[in-house]
């Protein structure tokens, strides 16, 4: 029995090497847990398009929304462990366990991370139309007409919602939440005046803010972001407890052999190495960043551990089950 074991571990560990020197030999799937248009498509679609031309491989962009997120994530969760299905995880990957008592998922023993790949900030914005050019401004005018403001998200549980979630408590004021499937929908209404404010992305909200459409307030991080340099922090404005940016990784199904993991990472770290997607990610004030796989699992704690005190301080739950 105990030669036939031996047997049987040998060919497995035979059989994910052939896998992993082979891969990837058909078409991979990139699932963005967001609908088009919002911050995670450019970056999903710059890498596709270099993995594609790396690889010799058609290589996908899934939009599955829902959830703030956790429809493609669970989707990728309960994926074929073998590398072809990989996320575009963001910080909801962060978020969702400590504002879900039934995910469907566990982040940590469900997914393997591969490598981070970029981190964006948060901005506060208005509509042209609200009379206030800063936070403090902002303040005194949801102050002056309780309930009467509201802040588009790209979801309940995002980053940014609870970037809001932070301004309201630090500024004692109850600027309203409208949650959206994701950014794009929320910068379009926006856009209309439908909702008076956001605190989102720079890469969704860039060019409208240079177009004059909308007027950023503050940057919600702990530095000024180089593509809006004449635009403070929440700090510099005086609020320095409102610091949310959203950050990026691939993730996949936690089963996945270590050599693949590490093929598909070495493939990850040439894809944002690659000038042509530093420029386009530079342009929306995206900073690319790569790590180990597990850099990234032990950022993914820290997030977690993070985004689970402010969720438990705000007494904020997603589900009631």
């Amino acid at each position: 029995m105990r030669l036939l074991a031996c047997i049987c571990a040998a060919c497995v560990a035979l059989c994910s090497h052939c896998a992993a020197q082979n891969y990837p030999d058909k078409t991979v799937s990139l699932v963005v847990a967001f609908p088009a248009g919002g911050s995670t498509d450019p970056l999903a679609r710059a890498l596709a398009q270099q993995l594609s031309e790396g690889w010799g491989q058609n290589v996908v962009v899934i939009n599955r929304p829902g959830a703030g997120g956790n429809i493609g994530a669970e989707s990728v969760a309960r994926a074929a462990p073998d590398g072809y299905t990989l996320l575009v995880g963001t910080t909801a990957l962060a978020t969702s366990p400590s504002l879900y008592r039934n995910l469907g998922y566990d982040v940590l023993k469900d997914l393997a991370p591969v490598s981070q790949l970029m981190i964006t900030p948060n901005v506060l914005v208005v509509h042209p139309s609200v009379p206030a050019r800063s936070p403090r401004e902002l303040i005194a005018l949801a102050q002056a007409r309780p309930g009467r403001l509201s802040s588009g998200s790209a979801g309940a549980g995002s980053s940014n919602h609870l970037a809001l979630v932070l301004f309201n408590a630090m500024a004692h004021v109850d600027i309203l939440h409208v949650p959206y499937k994701g950014a794009a929908p929320a910068v379009t209404d926006l856009l209309g005046g439908h909702v008076q404010a956001a605190i989102l992305d720079v890469p969704v909200l860039l060019q409208h803010v240079k177009a004059g459409k909308l007027r950023a307030l503050a940057i919600a991080t702990s530095k000024r972001a180089a593509t809006l340099p004449d635009v403070p922090t929440m700090a510099e404005a005086g609020y320095p407890a409102v610091n949310a940016d959203n950050w990026y990784g691939v993730v996949v199904a936690a089963a996945t052999p270590k050599d693949i993991i590490a093929k598909l990472h070495g493939a990850l770290v040439a894809a944002l190495q690659a000038p042509e997607t530093k420029q386009r990610l530079a342009g929306q004030g995206a900073d690319a960043v790569s790590s180990s796989p597990e850099e990234l699992a032990a950022y993914m704690r820290r997030e977690i551990e993070k985004w689970g005190k402010i969720t438990r301080t705000a007494g904020i739950k997603l589900d009631n089950q």
